[in-house]
């Protein structure tokens, strides 16, 4: 049975982390995502995968529409986390990000952007 769970173990929290990860991080884009990740860094005393989510209060000045979209972007994760670990492997550090001022309209449309998103990694 798959692990459908988001542990405070897998949150990207720590200042130092996050730090590390804009540093020496790789970018990449799928439609209105950005993901920035660290692999296997030695420097990140980590043995599994590290995300974090962001929404620019540039694109959504109330805090009920970046709330929600940092939401769905987590949900994401959760329900995608296998093929997440297939695409960026076990010890990785990462961020996502929404980087459009438009709303998505469902769960559907963010969920396909983030299997892209993987799945443009995998074949890389």
């Amino acid at each position: 049975m798959q692990n459908f769970k988001y542990p405070k173990a897998e949150k990207l929290k720590k200042k130092d982390e996050i730090t590390l990860l804009f540093e020496k991080g790789k970018w990449k884009n799928s439609g209105n995502l950005r993901i920035i990740i660290l692999k296997s860094h030695p420097d990140l005393l980590t043995d599994h995968v590290k995300l974090g989510v962001s929404v620019s209060k540039r694109y959504f000045k109330k805090a009920v529409h970046r709330n929600r979209i940092k939401r769905l972007l987590r949900e994401c994760y959760r329900l995608n986390k296998e093929l997440f670990k297939n695409c960026f492997g076990e010890k990785t550090t990462a961020m996502l990000f929404w980087v459009s001022p438009e709303m998505p309209e469902r769960f559907q449309d963010v969920e396909a952007q983030f299997i892209k998103l993987c799945e443009s990694q995998k074949k890389a």
